[in-house]
């Protein structure tokens, strides 16, 4: 009797194994492949202004990825987040792109978030973001394109 409830138990578990990875698609799957299109797809400023203007501040519209660190986007207001970089820097697929990829490979600024550089000597910032707003330390404040060249040395 003790045998049967063991083999029972591990054909549970198998079947219930075997259906999971039926459920969860791999990297090669088209599912997969469409999820990770999907998160940097271009992303129209008319689609995320109509998402803030029937959601509040704090609403996430976009996620960004550091390694296993994520960081957001909300709507925000005139001073942080999408509606304030939308006003103040203009927002479309380049700015959706160069934030992804300056959150995803940019060095740390020292103003609490990444900028892409140049690749010359001396590297001159093209690119910044800030992170931290009053609703969350990971959430993006702000994010422009830099405009200002510091001499540095090499």
């Amino acid at each position: 009797m003790r045998l049967n409830a063991t083999r029972t138990i591990k054909a549970a578990l198998a079947t219930a194994v075997a259906t999971t990875a039926l459920v969860i698609p791999t990297a090669g799957s088209a599912t997969a492949a469409t999820a990770a299109t999907s998160s940097s797809a271009e992303v129209a400023a008319d689609s995320i202004d109509a998402t803030c203007r029937s959601h509040s501040r704090t609403y996430i519209v976009r996620t960004y990825y550091r390694g296993p660190g994520k960081y957001t986007l909300r709507c925000g207001t005139s001073t942080w987040g999408w509606k304030h970089i939308k006003a103040r820097h203009g927002w479309n697929s380049t700015m959706d792109r160069k934030i992804s990829a300056a959150i995803w490979s940019g060095r740390p600024n020292g103003r609490g978030g990444y900028s892409t550089y140049t690749n010359t000597c001396p590297s001159i910032e093209k690119f910044r973001t800030i992170i931290g707003t009053p609703a969350g330390t990971n959430d993006l404040l702000t994010a422009y394109t830099v405009t200002t060249r510091a001499a540095a040395k090499c």
